[in-house]
């Protein structure tokens, strides 16, 4: 999705319906704000399920992450990023790392992430899609909007949502 918004001023104008992530995460992508739908993985040092899904149309959803706060291992680099930008999604937010972040602040997608490690995850495809996730104090509904800025990472309820 495209449009101009603050998580700040979302925050002002929903009060307690709006959920606010604690997760201080640091920035990667080109894009520093967007927007989207949430889809889910939840893996743990394992990019799998991030690939094949990454690698498929995003129409402009936010995938969600939790790859359980680990470093050992980069969930995405710029060829699955490259592919995520090909393939329409609008954004990443990784409990995780990733690595080649010089490249992926080349790229036209925003994408939030614990820090980096050049480490390659594993490619075994294990873990869970579209599942709730939870970290930084909130749960992550497959269907919620996602607002995501340099001020943080903000949800509102989607249609299926009952948080």
């Amino acid at each position: 999705m495209t449009e101009s918004f603050s998580t700040a001023d979302l925050v002002d104008e929903h009060g307690p319906s709006l959920r606010v992530c604690d997760t201080q995460f640091r920035q990667f992508g080109k894009l520093t704000a967007f927007t989207g739908r949430v889809r889910t993985v939840q893996c743990y040092q394992d990019n799998g399920l991030v690939k094949q899904l990454l690698n498929s149309h995003g129409d402009g959803c936010v995938l969600v992450v939790d790859g359980g706060g680990s470093l050992h291992t980069a969930l995405t680099g710029d060829l699955i990023a490259k592919a995520a930008v090909d393939n329409g999604w609008a954004g990443l937010v990784l409990n995780g790392a990733v690595r080649d972040s010089a490249t992926l602040a080349t790229l036209p997608i925003g994408i939030k992430a614990l820090g980096t490690n050049p480490r390659k995850s594993a490619k075994d495809a294990e873990g869970v899609v579209d599942e709730p996730v939870s970290f930084g104090g909130v749960t992550f509904h497959p269907g919620d909007v996602l607002y995501s800025d340099e001020d943080g990472v903000v949800l509102l309820p989607g249609t299926a949502s009952s948080e």
